[in-house]
Parts: C-alpha cells; structure tokens; sequence
C-alpha cells in the first residue's frame, strides 16, 4: 500500500504510514484499516479478550469491527492485507499540542490503564504515544488497535520511552516548571527527549516523583547506548524480564502522573464574566440572539472561536452534533473542560489554539497532522468579542480575516467591538491607533463582500453589535 493510493476509490490516511503492520484508508465516509498477517494475528488474538469487550463497551476504545474488503478494493491492497477493520470515526481529530493540562492526564491515565488490562490477558502496547487518543467531548478514547500485540516471555515494554517523550515529560514540566508543553509537542513530531527534560530539571528536583528515574536515568541510559551497537532488548529478554515488572512499572507511573496537578497560570479571563464591560441587558440581548441562531437548524459541526468561558459553546452544542471550542489561554481551556467533564457534555471538544499563529500542516510532507479546518469545516462559526483582540493585539486586517471566515464556508455569528468599548481601550492604550481598518462602517462593507448579512443587533452599551451573516453559496 503506498500513500496517499487512491485506486479502487480508496483514499488511504497520510498520518498512518509509521506502522508498517497496517494501513488506514477511507471508502464512501467509512473509516477502514488494512492488516498484514501478524496485525490480524494480533487482532484476533484481541478481540477474544475479556478487557477489550468491557474497555469497547465504556467508550475507551474507539468502536472496531473485523469486516470484509469494501467493494472496490484493489488487487494490490487484497494481495498485500489478509484482514480488514472498521472503526467508527472520531468527531473531530485533535493532537496533544492543541490539549490542556488536564487534557494530557486523562490521556495519560488512560494509556497507562489500558496497558494494565493488557498485560492481565498476555497483550502489551507496542505503541505509546499521545497521538493514539483522541476525544469524544471530554472522554479520551484509544484508537490505535493495532497497538495491542501478544506479549511475549521476557519482553520488555517497548512503549516506555515513547510514553515518556509524549506524555510523562510534558506533564512533569507543566507541574513542576509551569512550562507550557504545547509548543514543545508542536515544535517536534516526536516529543520531548530524556536529554531535552534533564537539562530543564536540576539537581534540587530529584526528589520529585519521576524526575530521578524516568528523567535523569533514562537520559543517561539513552547516551550511554546512543552510540553503541549493543541490542538492550535482547539484553533485557536475556536477563529473565518479566511481565510482573511491567506491570510495576506501569502503576508506579499511573501513581506519578495521577499525582500531578497544574494550578494554571494567572489570567483575568478566567473570571471573565465579573470582569467584562458588559451591561446585563447586554448579556441577555447577547444569549438570546444566539439561541435564536443556534435553533434556526440543525448545525453539523460548529467551531466557537475565543469560547471563553464555555458559555456560548454550550448554547451551541443543544441543536449541534458537536462543538469545537476553541481559546488560546490554557487556563480557560482547562477551565473548560473540566466543566465539561464534570457535567458529561459529550458534543463539546475544547482545544488549545492561537487564531494567529494556528496549527499548521506537519510530519512527514506535511501531510501527518492537519490544520483545523481540513479536519473538518463548520457550518457554524461563533465569533463573540474576538475580532478586537486579532486585529489590534495581533495586527491582523479586519478584510483578511472576514475572508479566512468566508472561506470556512460557514455561517458566521459574529460581534464587533467598537474603539468606545473600555475592552478596546484597555487594548489599544499603550498603542497608537494605527487601525484606520477598525472601524464599524468598514467592518460591515467587509462582511457584506463576503457574506449576506441576515440579522444584526445593537446591544444596550453602544459599543457593541452583533451580526447573522450567512455564506454564499
């Protein structure tokens, strides 16, 4: 299978090609993997576990079913692949640069318990790394299958380093150094190295859990074999490894990371509904033109840029499949979620992004990791009290960015802020006003070549309007 091979009307998933055992590829919407022999071995061997019918049954592991070849499928693809998968699809893909801090736990958590009901039944995890999970709201889920193989006698775990470089070590340095991982995952596909880590810690945090062993050892260990043509498996099968010392091993990093917590950092948009220069009629006059919009149809997928506190997001998400909320202050995303969670909102994905400097296309030939909307454009986009702060905080022209919006191809609800408001002010105080673009008459000339403006309101201060523009078709 080769990528991106598109005969017999299959499309195959450019992020899929590391693991030469299997391939995903796509056929009429559905979600489809091909399997070499020791995958399939692997596979059956799976689905007659105990562990994988209960973590199925729970929503841990994306939906599987072992299904014939597609009609269509190439000879090639039948000659080379002795069985095939379907997999339910994930609502909207994420990668862990785009997770909170408490995103990443969970996460980890997971991973971590799932190699514990593994090993109970023989099977590990080949594989370790953060990109195998995604979400359903606020619920992760494992969608790499083909992960779990038969543990062999005397097999060490394989995963360890790769479950450190992609999920201990970005915990550890949000908690212990209040790093913020994200750019550090977007800056390299494969994580934080052992050397990377050691050289941020120091010698006053070897008594923090994890940073001694999983930190300094290893980064010695990884020199100390670096250059050599030993092969520490074999050497570790030879001395008498056993799964009673994975399994050690797994819960005393479940007890590290569970123990791990980031108090966040200080930001006055957590509070953002005491702090805000909103009149209460404006609030209310606010809420209901946006239920008003949210109950016009049924919306697919709806994006909620700068989601803030989550308000607005949830409006949505009552006549929406699902709801991707988006905000660049981490704190408010992990204020997010965790409201999300406590309250099962299952339609409702908050994620970690920067409208000025968005995630990018990367891996190999750019085409492992996608930008946000070629994971899925909305149909809605909600864009409350949040083209101020791109056009003067960010500089970005108010024409440009009504275009990005028009080329989402979505409704838009969107809310523009005059210079009056005390927001602005606060914003262009120590800056002079070169933003002859930010002006009101100039916005709705831009958002009328783009869009056909169906309702607008002015709210009670004066300062702020809100508008129903519609995409061209």
């Amino acid at each position: 299978m080769t990528l991106n091979d598109k005969s017999g009307g299959h499309t195959t998933e450019p992020g899929s090609f590391r693991d030469r055992e299997n391939q995903i590829f796509y056929h009429d919407g559905k979600v489809y993997r091909a399997l070499s022999e020791n995958a399939l071995q692997n596979w059956e061997r799976l689905a007659a576990t105990d562990f994988f019918r209960r973590r199925s049954d729970a929503g841990d592991l994306v939906q599987t079913c072992q299904v014939a070849p597609p009609t269509g499928t190439s000879q090639l693809m039948l000659q080379e692949c002795l069985g095939f998968l379907s997999h339910k699809r994930v609502p909207f893909v994420s990668y862990p640069y785009e997770w909170s801090f408490s995103m990443m736990k969970d996460a980890a958590l997971l991973q971590l318990d799932l190699l514990l009901d593994a090993l109970d039944e023989d099977m590990t995890l080949k594989d370790a790394s953060s990109y195998n999970v995604q979400w359903e709201g606020a619920r992760p889920f494992f969608i790499d299958i083909p992960s779990f193989v038969i543990l062999e006698p005397g097999e060490p775990w394989v995963g360890y380093h790769q479950f450190c470089r992609l999920f201990l070590y970005p915990l550890l340095l949000q908690a212990h150094r209040n790093l913020e991982f994200q750019g550090w995952l977007r800056g390299g596909i494969d994580g934080i190295s052992p050397e990377q880590c050691a050289n941020i810690f120091t010698l006053k945090d070897v008594f923090r859990s994890g940073v001694l062993k999983d930190v300094f050892l290893h980064a010695k260990l990884q020199r100390r074999y670096a250059a050599g043509s030993a092969n520490v498996k074999t050497r570790i099968k030879s001395a008498g490894f056993n799964k009673m010392l994975i399994q050690a091993n797994a819960k005393r990093l479940r007890k590290i990371v569970a123990g791990l917590s980031w108090r966040g950092s200080s930001t006055h948009w957590k509070d953002y509904n005491n702090e805000n220069s909103y009149l209460a009629a404006d609030v209310e006059k606010k809420e209901a033109f946006v239920k008003e919009v949210v109950h016009s149809r049924r919306w697919e997928l709806v994006w909620d840029l700068g989601c803030n506190t989550g308000k607005y997001s949830k409006i949505a998400a009552v006549n929406a499949d699902y709801v991707v909320a988006v905000d660049s202050d981490q704190t408010v995303v992990d204020h997010v979620f965790n409201e999300v969670k406590a309250e099962s909102v299952g339609n409702i994905l908050p994620l970690l992004g920067n409208l000025a400097d968005p995630s990018p296309n990367m891996g190999w030939r750019g085409l492992e990791r996608k930008s946000l909307p070629e994971r899925g454009r909305p149909d809605l986009v909600l864009c409350l009290a949040l083209v101020h702060h791109l056009a003067i905080t960010a500089n970005i022209p108010v024409r440009e960015f009504v275009d990005w919006l028009a080329a989402l191809g979505g409704d838009v609800v969107i809310e523009f802020v005059s210079k009056a408001d005390p927001m602005v002010k606060v914003l262009l105080a120590n800056k002079a006003d070169i933003y002859a673009d930010y002006e009101k008459p100039y916005f709705e000339r831009c958002l009328a070549d783009s869009f056909e403006i169906g309702k607008q309101i002015d709210l009670e201060s004066g300062t702020r309007f809100l508008y129903f523009a519609k995409a061209k078709r």
